[in-house]
């Protein structure tokens, strides 16, 4: 399996950054989501878990019903950083026949290392809240992998993740427009108790590094992310490509196979789920159930973690139907029955029951 020095740094990794670890490894999208309270502590995380942990450059869209489709696609654009200046140590020898007759550089002062493009990371805060318009622009960005301005084609990076943010209560309150919500691969809600490791361990960081301080309880530290890069990632691109290959050699037995089907068939016969379970979903569930076997050291699926990965991917899929259209009712159920029956039941019940009726292999 993948080095074991490799796994030990991804056991060591926090929720957010399995997430997205788990997004670039399958090259697929995640929304997240976190009480209101929460949402600048969580996208402070996102953006220190993109440089530190993945060397990712990173960009932020702060939505709202006002954003127009300009705004979506200036927001996403990230700016490398300028190249150093020129060692003027290089020509301490004397002129040469190149300072003599100019430099080899592109006219016009830009170059491709400072052109705009689209950033690897981009997180889009409250993007439910945004107009259907510019939702449908996202998902077009998503499907076909490039931006079309009025001016120019942008291309998305290789390595590139899409990362709706969004403030919910609960992680089954969290969604977009319904066919970007199906695009998107799994969901996760972050529990604000479990803390913001990165965002905690760098302002330790700079506390440390403030000499000049009196005492530290009398100083207010705001903790910034640089938007590219500093330092060697935790997570390399090379390892992103071991652990994927990994992924796609996982052996899944039929017996696997047999109860992954039985929870979709479960799900969509379930009387609290309205509109059903896509085929999107089911390519998503089989993914990242493989995807999360090399991640434990193993080259076969488990069914615990067809579980796991149930929960994540259908997290955000999953619409409790309205009373008055619950199936018995067709039948002669009573409205007040019913909805007795749904009280404060949402996708964690769901899931939680079905997992629970649907028997795993031995």
């Amino acid at each position: 399996m993948a080095d074991n020095g490799l796994i030990d740094k991804v056991h060591d990794l926090s929720d957010l950054e399995l997430a997205v670890l788990l997004c670039l490894i399958s090259r697929e999208h995640c929304l997240i989501s976190t009480p209101d309270s929460a949402m600048d502590d969580l996208v402070l995380e996102l953006q220190l878990i993109a440089t530190k942990t993945f060397g990712l450059e990173w960009a932020v869209i702060d939505c709202s019903p006002s954003t127009t489709l300009e705004d979506f696609a200036s927001s996403l654009l990230s700016t490398s950083p300028p190249l150093p200046p020129p060692d003027p140590t290089i020509n301490a020898g004397g002129p040469s026949y190149f300072s003599q007759h100019g430099s080899l550089r592109p006219l016009g002062g830009t170059t491709p290392s400072s052109s705009p493009q689209i950033a690897n990371f981009v997180l889009a805060r409250h993007l439910d809240r945004a107009p259907h318009a510019v939702q449908i622009q996202a998902l077009e960005l998503l499907r076909t992998r490039r931006l079309f301005t009025r001016t120019t084609v942008q291309v998305a990076p290789k390595q590139f993740v899409f990362v709706p943010v969004l403030a919910a209560a609960t992680g089954g309150q969290a969604r977009v427009t319904p066919h970007l919500n199906d695009f998107l691969a799994m969901a996760h809600w972050h529990d604000p108790e479990h803390g913001f490791v990165n965002t905690e361990e760098q302002g330790a960081q700079d506390l440390d590094h403030d000499d000049d301080a009196a005492s530290t309880g009398s100083i207010v530290k705001t903790v910034r992310a640089e938007r590219h890069p500093t330092a060697p990632a935790l997570i390399s691109k090379d390892d992103i490509i071991c652990l994927r290959e990994r992924g796609q050699r996982v052996q899944v037995d039929i017996d696997v196979v047999r109860y992954q089907m039985n929870v979709v068939s479960f799900l969509r016969m379930h009387r609290a789920v309205d509109h059903g379970i896509t085929p999107a979903a089911t390519k998503h569930f089989g993914q990242l159930m493989r995807n999360l076997a090399p991640l434990h050291r193993l080259d076969f699926v488990t069914p615990a973690l067809v579980g796991l990965a149930a929960r994540k991917v259908y997290l955000h899929r999953i619409r409790i139907t309205d009373p008055r259209k619950e199936r018995s009712m067709q039948w002669g159920s009573r409205l007040e029955a019913v909805e007795a029956l749904l009280h404060e039941v949402g996708p964690e019940e769901v899931l939680d029951e079905v997992m629970t009726m649907v028997t795993a292999p031995v």
